[in-house]
């Protein structure tokens, strides 16, 4: 059995780990073949272990942070709003089209912008230059085993530049490169982020229209963590092994190309300890900390579904927290964690009165329990300290739950002040409707936004200003400004396929195409600092510096905030400020 069949198959549990295995020692040797490893980066590496020689999975049996993390998409895309014409208002109110032209002629040249989501479009012309060929440097499909991986990367199929280009000239390209994107939202973001001037920017433009493009499509996860995390049926749902490798993937290209390399994330997840401790977090933390990258990660759009729950109960005391859950919920989990020092126990009443005592909470302890009336089914699992925080953290997954109100008591067990947080999943992992009857709209940006030397976007709407109602919010729980900035996300002209040659313009919103206004202007500024040569050694860390000075801030407001971060991403404005214009 190869490694790209362990890696694929269901009999094979995913782990994001580190450790070191003996220089020379073949995985055979160690497991008799049990399972297979890929490097990440150092002492990370993605593991796959045959689960027939494991415990069955949960949080408590594995600790929180071996579970692997299913990670959705940041978008909402609504599909009456095809067939528009383009309109370039968000980018010139991100300050970006300003620069395009005379005197900087900052379009993303020589500039590489990477990709990890659904694929792309890549026959589109919004993806071509005007003799035809493509401005796509290689594409990895992830869900294609028919073709060459890239080296090292074990599964699926690598096609290059030169390969999309002798497939453009075919009658049916997809004989030769059968890379689509069946639900539209990368080629979306890749559009808005470094989409070409078709018709001289008439038709359509890009915030970085000369930029290279280098696009990851994510496979599916397994279905034994769709089961796990009782995803529905059909919604894209991403292991962050597979997004770890894929970052892996698109920040090699700036070894062999020497150009920047700018890499846009459009997905997260609603759980997590909202700071930036989960491997994949402290991954983007590193590449994006390195000499001429840049990461730009969307904030979600969890503020407004009343997924979070915020409280504080003193010593001895309780607090009731309800869930309201509609008709037809297949089930969902729920994650709290409470503030070092203090730890919880917690009981359970369903919305026939049935109550689960109080439950103690140990260092690691799993507690089952099927109700006795109706068919809902629940499983707490407990973790006392977990190892990057000291925070307890409690997992509760609630199987085929009635409808109504569900209520949740939280007694604190330590003495003094206890502060706790709950999270539901995002949006689209639940099918039907549950909500916190009494949510708090902060600390709702989707990890792995959270990392650190990574450009957090909240999306606004740029042709009122005001913030994007359902756009995720800060700040990070250890205390760190997150989000940086809001981009626009509201309304904005995406490429959603191809018809007859030509582009087919549609209105979308979210946070994931906030983050790809902003990586276009990152592409924008890394032209400037590398290629041009103004500022060849910059790293992520500074350029997000230089995009929070330039940042555009109204007066009626006090910065940093919970919505906006440091102000509104104004590509102009940073321009503005290295010129020494407008400095107080």
């Amino acid at each position: 059995m190869t490694c790209r069949d362990r890696i694929l198959s269901e009999d094979f549990q995913d782990f994001l780990t580190y450790y070191i295995l003996p220089e020379g020692t073949l995985e055979e040797e160690v497991s008799g073949g049990a399972f297979c490893s890929v490097p990440v980066s150092g002492r990370l590496w993605s593991v796959y272990f045959n689960r027939r020689s494991l415990p069955p999975l949960s949080f408590s049996g594995y600790q929180y942070r071996y579970v692997t993390e299913l990670y959705g998409l940041a978008e909402e895309f609504v599909w009456g709003a095809q067939g528009q014409r383009f309109d370039p208002q968000p980018l010139n109110a991100g300050g970006i089209t300003q620069l395009q032209g005379e005197p900087l002629f900052l379009t993303g040249r020589n500039v590489v912008i990477g990709f990890a989501d659904t694929g792309i479009d890549y026959r589109s012309p919004v993806f071509r230059r005007q003799d035809g060929s493509s401005r796509i440097l290689a594409i990895w499909d992830q869900t294609d085993q028919t073709g060459t991986p890239p080296a090292g990367f074990y599964y699926g199929s690598e096609y290059t530049r030169e390969q999309i280009n002798a497939a453009l000239s075919l009658e049916n390209p997809l004989e030769a490169v059968p890379v689509t994107d069946e639900n539209g939202h990368g080629t979306r973001m890749a559009s808005v982020a470094a989409g070409s001037a078709v018709n001289d920017g008439i038709d359509f433009l890009g915030a970085a229209p000369e930029a290279d493009i280098v696009v990851v499509k994510l496979k599916q996860a397994k279905q034994y963590l769709l089961d796990f995390y009782l995803i529905p049926e059909g919604v894209p749902a991403y292991e962050s092994n597979d997004i770890v490798l894929a970052v892996k993937y698109l920040n090699s290209f700036a070894v062999p190309f020497v150009r920047p390399v700018c890499i846009c994330l459009g997905i997260g997840r609603s759980f997590g300890d909202h700071r930036s401790n989960s491997a994949l977090s402290r991954y983007l933390s590193e590449v994006g900390s390195d000499i001429n990258r840049a990461v730009v990660v969307s904030g979600g759009n969890e503020g407004n579904t009343a997924h979070h729950y915020a409280g504080t109960v003193t010593e001895r005391e309780s607090e009731e927290i309800e869930v309201r859950v509609g008709e037809g919920t297949r089930g969902f989990l729920m994650e709290i964690w409470g503030n070092l020092p203090s730890y919880f126990s917690v009981m359970v009443r369903s919305p026939g009165g049935e109550e689960i005592p109080v439950i103690n909470s140990r260092l690691e302890r799993e507690v089952e329990y099927s109700f006795i009336y109706g068919r809902s089914r629940i499983r707490i699992d407990y973790q006392l300290n977990d190892p990057a925080t000291g925070s307890e953290v409690a997992v509760i997954r609630l199987e085929e739950p009635a409808a109504g109100i569900w209520t949740f008591r939280l007694v604190q067990e330590a003495s003094g002040y206890g502060a706790f947080q709950m999270w539901l999943p995002i949006r689209q992992f639940v099918e039907g409707s549950v909500e916190f009857l009494r949510p708090n709209p902060d600390s709702t940006l989707t990890s792995p936004s959270y990392a650190q030397d990574v450009l957090g976007v909240s999306a606004y709407n740029s042709r009122n200003n005001s913030f994007y109602i359902n756009s995720g919010r800060g700040f990070a729980l250890d205390g760190r400004i997150k989000p940086e900035l809001a981009a626009p996300g509201v309304d904005l002209s995406t490429a959603s396929g191809t018809l007859r040659g030509s582009a087919v313009v549609a209105s979308a919103s979210g946070t994931s195409l906030a983050a790809a206004v902003a990586a276009g202007g990152c592409a924008q500024l890394l032209q400037w600092c590398v290629p041009d040569g103004n500022y060849p050694d910059i790293n992520g860390t500074e350029l997000i510096s230089f995009l929070v000075r330039g940042a555009a801030r109204d007066a009626a407001q006090s910065y940093p905030n919970r919505t906006f971060g440091f102000g509104r991403l104004d590509m102009a404005g940073v321009f503005d400020w290295i010129a020494g214009i407008g400095r107080g």
